[in-house]
C-alpha cells in the first residue's frame, strides 16, 4: 500500500487528526504526512494561539476540513462576535462549551452562520462540548442537560466520550457525535480518562473520531495510521 493511495475508502472524513503542537511548520508537516488517513484536522488552543487564523487556510489548502476546538464560553455577545469572525475564515467545525448554557450556544451558532454567509462560505457545524474525556467524575445527569442545551441552541453536534455516545444519540439522534480520547488497543491513555478504541467508538455511534498522540507521537506515524484504519 502506498502512502498516497491508502485503502481507506470514505473513512478519512470520520478521522480527525489532533494537531496538538505549537508550531505551524510542524503542524503542516504532520498534516501533509498523514492526509491519506485523515480528512479532518483539529486545531486546538495551543496551535491557534501560536499561529492565529492562518493555520486554518494552510490546512484547507492541504484538503482538510478544519475542526477548530476552542471550547468557547463567555457572555453571549462575546461568543457571538468571535464566532462570526471564525465563521468567515473557512472552518468546518467549531466547539462551544455546553456548560455555558443555551443562550451562549445559540449566540455561537448564529455568529458562525452570519460570518460564513457574509464570506460566501458553507455554514460551519457548531459542536457543543458536553463532558471532557479527562473528567471521570461528572454527575450522571450532566450529559442529558448539556445535550438538551445543544438541541435548544440548534447546534449541529456534540463532543462527548465514546461511553456517552449512545445516550446522546438517544436524546438527539440527528446530532453529529464527535469523540475525542480515541486510542488503538494497547496504546497509552495519557490524560484521557475515558478513552476508547476506534472500533468501539464507531460501534457506539460516533461520527468523527479525534486521534492525536496515538499517531502523531508514534515512532512510525505512517504505520500507526495504517494500523488505525485496519482496526476498523
Amino acid at each position: 500500500m502506498s502512502v498516497t493511495e491508502p485503502d481507506s475508502g470514505d473513512l478519512r472524513h470520520h478521522f480527525a487528526l489532533a494537531l496538538d503542537v505549537d508550531d505551524a511548520v510542524e503542524a503542516h508537516r504532520l498534516a501533509r504526512e498523514l492526509s491519506p488517513w485523515f480528512g479532518v484536522a483539529k486545531v486546538g488552543l495551543e496551535l491557534f494561539s501560536a499561529t492565529g487564523p492562518r493555520i486554518v487556510q494552510t490546512l484547507i489548502d492541504e484538503g482538510y476540513d478544519v475542526f477548530l476546538d476552542l471550547k468557547m464560553a463567555d457572555i453571549p455577545t462575546t461568543v457571538g462576535k468571535a464566532a462570526r469572525v471564525l465563521g468567515a475564515i473557512g472552518v468546518s467545525y467549531l466547539t462551544l462549551h455546553a456548560f455555558a448554557g443555551p443562550a451562549v450556544l445559540r449566540a455561537g451558532v448564529e455568529g458562525l452562520s452570519e460570518g460564513a454567509e457574509r464570506a460566501g462560505l458553507p455554514v460551519p457545524a457548531a459542536l457543543a462540548v458536553t463532558i471532557l474525556t479527562s473528567d471521570p467524575d461528572a454527575p450522571p445527569h450532566i450529559l442529558g442537560k448539556r445535550v438538551a442545551a445543544a438541541v435548544e441552541a440548534r447546534c449541529a453536534g456534540v463532543v462527548c466520550a465514546a461511553s456517552d455516545v449512545r445516550e446522546a444519540k438517544q436524546l438527539a439522534p440527528r446530532l453529529i457525535a464527535v469523540v475525542p480520547g480515541v486510542r488503538p488497543a494497547g496504546s497509552p491513555v495519557h490524560d484521557q480518562a475515558r478513552s476508547a478504541t476506534p472500533a468501539a467508538a464507531l460501534e457506539a455511534g460516533a461520527d468523527i473520531l479525534v486521534i492525536g498522540r496515538a499517531v502523531t507521537a508514534a515512532p512510525d506515524r505512517v504505520a500507526a495510521a495504517r494500523a488505525l484504519v485496519a482496526s476498523v
